[in-house]
């Protein structure tokens, strides 16, 4: 890593500093916790902004710091490693230096990750997901996860961030484990107890726009941003300007950290659209085509993006069905969709799914992205989205809830609080047999109430600029347009906020409702892994079909990997449906019907509230079920639709 302290066979450290503003760098070197026996060296000015030292005056275990002087400083300043492997005093303080050898990574066979069809995914807050709300506390549940059926653990970011709460955005020091929740050595445990049973591991990285407190950086390395580029966050991160290629590679070498020196199996990048580079390749082709030539021929390693804009394009499969650069997207569109099926929601971005949320869920099904290229109401019209017809189910996450979703709300509520419990189960049922990977947020397993708020813990001179934005961000909405009713919202910077937020896993596992939940969870995420991940290698993409045959009702066909056609049949509506005809043909066998007593009423043409019917179909039984040549159609099927029902 051509950044930051890096420990040498010797026994001397190096240490690099990219610092183009600077006219001097001094290294600090700090004998005790306490900041008592400093050592002040200087270091060599080299080329291109760069200064750097190798001294056998270092140690790991030592803390330093940078103290800068230029034109930019006054006076001098002095800051953490932008690059620190450790922040034990907080992103104010100064970094350590950590030998990455000291972690000893269990003998044997290396792991060697699981494919991404086998992916489905849980979601979590390191500081809320468990009671110490450390990397040690995760360890300790990761069992139940994997007995839940979970394959694949995703952290919410995990960078040094200012002071003892925050979400994770807001991080400042990209390489550093928050030591709020311990230290690297510890993660690194985590990362091994997940191999151990099976489970794949992800982090959530920010390469968008660095946190508001804490964030160095314009005092010796303007040059990181690039004020042509305006974002929600200010000047954007420099990607594309001039002396870029040190900021590409600060962040690129930031991804191959994560994935060597910690073995996670994979990052999400979170909100790429709010990224800007008009290079060619862009930052984010050429981050991903690095950790393919870097990993991809050791180990199965999987990169997710969030992007509102539905660029397919960065989903690109090669010719033999492995991902180009991403191996799949966040589907922002499914989970508003269902949203506003569940909950009638038509507030803000919830409007561009009104109309018809249930032809759109069914899209996002059967093609992946609902917006594609489609005008989007909420955002005047503009275009939204590109084709993504032509990507495996594979390609698009889905959800009913996540951190986003569920904290951007006021009160911070869960689904659980919005919608009865029958839309909920039928919602669950459709995303957890569905090809694409689903995810669950952290608790949604045993549907807890608890809520998920928006908690921070900046300085008092951020903090209440921070806790009036939160409260001006809902003034347009109805119910808070009264100052004194968005008074009531959570103030972020108060430690009982956070606290709130905090899973109670005693209640969780005494409380017989959320037991039921845990059940019906664990049942169909068994059912997913014994019948339908076994089929979804190979699947060619342009093969399902979807059709909306009565409000809110809808049907789905996917033809798998070994030629099995798998159909969904849903009533995601309050009301009783009835038909005719079903567009697509049926199996004679179901996979799973919600609620029980199903196969009565379809066979009666009608399906009751809430519905949802799966069937799978192997490749015999369907060449079986094909009538002879003549023969009048199977009754509730329409003719006219048989090409599709036949795939």
């Amino acid at each position: 890593m051509p950044f930051g302290a890096e420990c040498q066979t010797d026994g001397s450290v190096r240490f690099r500093l990219w610092a183009p503003a600077a006219d001097q760098v001094v290294l600090r070197l700090f004998d005790g916790n306490d900041g008592d026996g400093e050592q002040d060296i200087g270091m060599n000015s080299t080329s291109d902004g760069w200064f750097e030292l190798t001294t056998a005056n270092a140690r790991p275990g030592m803390r330093y710091a940078f103290r800068i002087a230029g034109e930019r400083v006054d006076g001098q300043q002095t800051v953490p490693d932008p690059a620190s492997r450790f922040q034990p005093a907080d992103v104010h303080g100064p970094s350590e230096i950590i030998d990455p050898n000291d972690f000893l990574w269990p003998d044997g066979e290396p792991w060697r990750g699981r494919p991404w069809e086998e992916a489905a995914c849980y979601e979590l807050h390191l500081g809320t997901f468990s009671p110490e709300g450390t990397f040690a506390g995760a360890a300790k549940r990761l069992d139940q996860l994997a007995d839940l059926g979970i394959t694949a653990v995703e952290l919410m970011p995990v960078a040094a961030f200012p002071g003892q709460r925050n979400w994770g955005y807001d991080g400042v020091l990209p390489f550093a484990p928050d030591a709020s929740y311990g230290r690297p050595e510890d993660l690194k445990a985590l990362v091994q107890t997940a191999h151990d049973r099976g489970l794949m591991i992800l982090l959530d990285v920010v390469y968008n726009h660095f946190g508001p407190e804490g964030n160095y950086l314009h005092f010796y390395a303007p040059q990181f941003f690039n004020e042509r580029h305006q974002t929600p966050w200010g000047a954007a991160i420099n990607f594309d300007g001039p002396d870029s290629r040190a900021v590409r590679d600060f962040f690129i070498h930031n991804a191959l950290y994560w994935l060597e020196e910690y073995r996670f199996d994979g990052l999400r990048l979170d909100a790429v659209h709010a990224i800007a580079d008009d290079s060619e390749p862009d930052i984010l082709t050429e981050l991903a085509e690095t950790v393919q030539d870097q990993l991809g021929h050791r180990r199965l390693v999987h990169l997710v993006l969030e992007n509102d804009g539905n660029e397919s394009r960065y989903l690109t499969r090669r010719p033999n069905g492995m991902a180009q650069w991403y191996q799949a997207q966040w589907n922002d569109d499914f989970h508003h969709a269902a949203h506003v099926l569940m909950t009638g929601e038509q507030d803000g971005y919830y409007a561009d799914y009104t109309e018809e949320p249930a032809r759109l869920l069914a899209r996002c099904l059967a093609e992946g992205f609902a917006y594609q290229g489609d005008p989007s109401p909420f955002r005047d019209g503009a275009r939204r989205g590109e084709s993504s017809t032509g990507f495996p189910p594979s390609a698009f996450i889905n959800l009913l809830q996540n951190h986003d979703q569920i904290g951007n709300r006021a009160f911070g509520e869960r689904i659980a609080s919005l919608a009865f419990p029958e839309a909920v189960r039928a919602l669950s049922a459709l995303m957890l047999l569905a090809p694409s990977p689903p995810l669950l947020f952290m608790g949604q397993e045993t549907m807890t109430e608890t809520p998920f708020l928006f908690f921070c813990d900046f300085g008092d001179d951020l903090a209440d600029s921070v806790t009036e934005g939160r409260r001006r961000e809902f003034q347009r909405f109805e119910r808070f347009a009264d100052p004194q009713a968005r008074e009531t919202i959570p103030d972020p910077n108060d430690p009982d906020t956070f606290e709130r937020c905090r899973l109670d896993w005693e209640a969780l596992e005494t409380d017989s409702r959320h037991r039921e939940w845990w059940h019906f969870h664990q049942e169909l995420l068994r059912l997913r892994q014994r019948e339908i991940v076994p089929r979804l290698a190979g699947m060619d993409p342009g093969q399902s079909r979807f059709e909306a045959f009565a409000t809110n009702a809808i049907q789905v066909q996917w033809r798998l990997g070994d030629g099995a056609a798998l159909t969904l049949t849903a009533n995601l509506s309050d009301a009783e449906r009835r038909w005719d005809a079903l567009p697509l043909r049926l199996a004679s066998e179901a996979l799973y019907l919600e609620p029980a007593g199903l196969g009565d009423a379809i066979a009666d043409r009608y399906l009751p509230p809430w519905a949802v019917a799966w069937h799978l179909a192997s490749t015999q039984q369907r060449q079986e079920s094909q009538p002879p040549p003549g023969h009048p159609q199977q009754a509730g099927v329409d003719s006219q639709h048989q090409e599709e029902a036949e795939l």
